[in-house]
């Protein structure tokens, strides 16, 4: 079936399904947004609860789409996953932890004689929700802005080596942490808005998803100001990052010889030459601004469905700029030419072809998904389903 691409056309075939599931991880991460809103739209602790049951539902969706976007992009483009997971390390550990005490926060928050509290589990799911959205936020704007690592794939076949060859190697000891501080170019200032946006948009998209199942006038009420709030932060930090994004100098690469070198607007240039990747783009940033308006202003409830799709669409749009039209999708400031395109980076042919078969249930398993996430919200969540002995309280 995939016979008719050939390596070049694995390699973008791939790095479209890695940049969906990214795009996916983005989507999911409003459980992170709702955690976040625990201590200021609650104003008891039953409500409180019944936030953290809405959000109870879905964490473990977000947690499988991480593992999933990870595991993805290490069969697809390996040499990405050693030299960003084996090098920026501290960013990557952060994340993990945070995910580890939100597994482990819903697992004994409500268990009798739990002996830190359940304010400590509700500390630890605030923590996840502004590390995990943050961090990730900044990881991607990192494959616009570069980080400091090198890497030298001859070290696997040099023999004058004492000890086990190292292909990627970090050039700072700050192992990824430096993104938030890097002065060149103010690199810090796009990253960190970006992370800022993915965190308020994470609790846009929480505010308008306790709105479609919390049965409460309370949360529906402080919900809307929090929408209203955290929708203007978000734009101001997105529209900072995009309007910047499309002014600095790119990465890139030179399809003839692979050689990487600074280009003046890159990221605009590759939106007016990949005009499907613009309209798509601009199609997504709509429909989370209507999704939002809806529920604001039109009192519907149904605005998480709309800004969740553009937030989607958004995402991958964004990935796939970075990664397409001849770009270095994770650019080295260290040396240029060591920086990682779909070209250097992917896995062979064969592989890659391989699991394009196996990415054909990937329909299958979002279909599954669906289901699991219809059947979970065919009833909405209210106070009196917290005190029925039969059901299953976080």
């Amino acid at each position: 079936m995939f016979s008719f691409l050939d390596y070049n056309g694995l390699q973008h075939y791939w790095w479209m399904i890695v940049s969906l599931l990214g795009a996916l991880l983005v989507f999911m991460l409003f459980v992170q947004g709702g955690q976040t809103l625990i201590f200021s739209i609650a104003k008891t602790e039953k409500e409180k609860t019944m936030l953290l049951n809405a959000t109870g539902r879905k964490w473990e969706i977000t947690f499988t789409t991480l593992v999933t976007f990870g595991g993805a992009f290490f069969a697809s483009f390996p040499l990405f996953y050693s030299t960003s997971f084996g090098g920026a390390y501290w960013v990557w550990m952060a994340i993990l932890f945070a995910f580890i005490i939100q597994a482990v926060s819903y697992e004994f928050r409500s268990k009798a004689n739990n002996f830190l509290g359940t304010k400590t589990f509700d500390t630890f799911l605030f923590l996840n929700g502004v590390l995990g959205s943050i961090l990730l936020g900044v990881a991607v704007s990192t494959f616009f802005t570069g980080a400091e690592f090198s890497v030298e794939k001859g070290n696997i076949i040099n023999q004058n080596l004492q000890k086990m060859p190292i292909i990627s190697s970090w050039e700072t000891p700050f192992n990824g942490l430096e993104a938030i501080w890097t002065v060149e170019k103010l690199a810090f200032l796009q990253n960190i808005s970006l992370g800022l946006a993915v965190f308020f948009l994470a609790r846009i998209l929480a505010n308008l998803y306790f709105q479609k199942i919390i049965d409460n006038h309370n949360i529906q009420r402080n919900s809307i100001k929090s929408l209203k709030i955290n929708s203007v932060l978000f734009l101001v930090f997105f529209l900072f990052w995009l309007i910047r994004l499309l002014f600095i100098d790119g990465f890139a690469v030179n399809p003839t010889n692979q050689k990487v070198s600074m280009e003046a607007h890159k990221y605009l240039n590759n939106f007016l030459e990949m005009p499907f990747v613009l309209v798509v783009f601009l199609v997504g940033v709509v429909m989370v601004l209507m999704g939002i308006f809806i529920n604001v202003f039109q009192k519907s409830k149904n605005g998480i469905w709309f800004s969740g799709i553009g937030t989607v669409l958004t995402v991958w749009m964004l990935l796939l700029n970075a990664g397409f039209n001849n770009t270095a999708y994770y650019p080295s400031t260290y040396n240029l030419q060591n920086s990682l395109t779909i070209y250097n980076s992917s896995s062979s042919e064969f592989t890659l072809r391989t699991m394009s078969y196996v990415s054909l249930l990937v329909p299958f398993v979002l279909a599954y998904i669906a289901l699991v996430w219809r059947k979970l919200d065919a009833k909405n969540i209210s106070e009196k389903d917290l005190n029925e002995t039969e059901a299953h309280v976080y």
